[in-house]
């Protein structure tokens, strides 16, 4: 059984780190550290709580921890867990600057020990589904990929503020463009050019709370982008071929699910599998044949982000590779890096992949 303490119990660990990790088996949710507050211990009895990072870095039964607080903790958080010979999983994004996830990269290779961003969404079903999509080749030859995660939020939030904070790590860009990024290096690989727009749309935003990346590929080009000013939201994917078009709407149902559990008890119900879409919120093929359309409903792959944890199970017992690894979390810091360059510039920026850590 590996023993897996969880730094800090918001939106993060509660919604969607404590219940995938309650959910998977040969992995236990043993420790929290909250500084103040008993939340976890209501919802999963018999845990322990740790009030310091010491005390928690001080328990020799857990040999895994993960970082679920804000964006500019996490390297800090990850590198003292590092140094007490503890595996780290530190959510999205792993830091605020690539050179940070660097050293983080050198201090788990001096250890031998696993680092590893929390890139849940490889595991949306709408994601599987684009994936397949591709790989089947449906809409023909790719001439343009378009990702969004649009959103109708107005106002400023009054909690988390420090995700209004550029100097903490906030921003859309980084937040959201981080799963993003991730996505597609994991579809098309590294990019040969980035540009950007990051801009502030909201009354009171102080850090970017819209953005549009491009990514120029050989033969087509990937756009990614989000908002929190759209009613109703953009397609989550558009896809763009010689032989057709696929477009999906709506956010993988996961997240809303996860938000009103503790962990995921059997995965099949009346509905169907965990993750699974509902028909009315298939995505759309449209192909062209001779002179007219053929259109059809894409049934969604069912999504499971229990499969992150599961590989990280199998990475830590040494059954197989970690299912993301800190390099990737390298490459799309470096995009986003390139975006933000991109974006105060105003100018396409070039991919130099040189030097990357290993």
């Amino acid at each position: 059984m590996i023993r897996v303490g969880l730094i800090g119990f918001g939106l993060g660990g509660r919604v969607f780190h404590a219940p995938l990790i309650s959910s998977v088996e040969g992995l236990e949710l043993a420790a929290v550290l909250e500084r103040t507050t008993n939340k976890a211990a209501e919802r999963y009895p018999g845990i322990a709580t740790y009030r310091t990072l010491e005390e928690l870095l001080a328990d020799a039964s857990l040999t895994l921890i993960v970082v679920s607080t804000p964006n500019g903790t996490h390297f800090e958080l990850a590198r003292r867990a590092l140094q007490a010979g503890k595996n780290v999983i530190v959510d999205k994004p792993m830091t605020v600057t690539s050179v940070e996830i660097a050293e983080l990269m050198a201090l788990a290779r001096e250890k031998n020990l696993l680092l590893a961003p929390f890139h849940n969404r490889r595991w949306d079903g709408d994601f599987l589904t684009v994936e397949k999509l591709l790989r089947e080749q449906a809409v023909g030859r790719l001439v343009a990929f378009e990702s969004r995660m649009d959103r109708w939020r107005p106002t400023m939030p009054t909690d988390r503020v420090w995700k209004n904070d550029p100097a903490a790590g906030g921003g859309l860009l980084l937040d959201l463009g981080t799963h993003l990024a991730d996505q597609a290096l994991k579809l098309f690989g590294k990019p040969e050019a980035v540009s950007a727009e990051a801009t502030r749309e909201r009354a009171g935003a102080q850090a970017n709370d819209a953005f549009t990346v491009r990514l120029r590929y050989a033969g087509f080009e990937a756009t990614l982008g989000a908002n929190s000013l759209s009613l109703p939201a953009a397609p989550r994917f558009h896809l763009r071929g010689t032989q057709g078009n696929y477009w999906k709407y709506g956010v993988d149902p996961q997240e809303a699910a996860l938000a009103k559990i503790t962990r995921i008890g059997d995965p099949f119900s009346a509905q169907g599998a965990w993750g699974r879409e509902p028909y009315a919120a298939w995505g759309t093929l449209h192909v062209g044949i001779d002179s007219g359309t053929v259109s059809r409903p894409v049934e969604a792959v069912a999504g499971d982000y229990r499969r992150f944890y599961a590989g990280i199970r199998d990475a830590l017992l040494g059954k197989a590779p970690a299912p993301v690894s800190a390099i990737d979390a390298w490459r799309g810091s470096r995009i986003l890096e390139w975006a933000a360059q991109s974006a105060e510039e105003r100018r396409e920026i070039e991919c130099e992949w040189v030097g990357e850590p290993s």
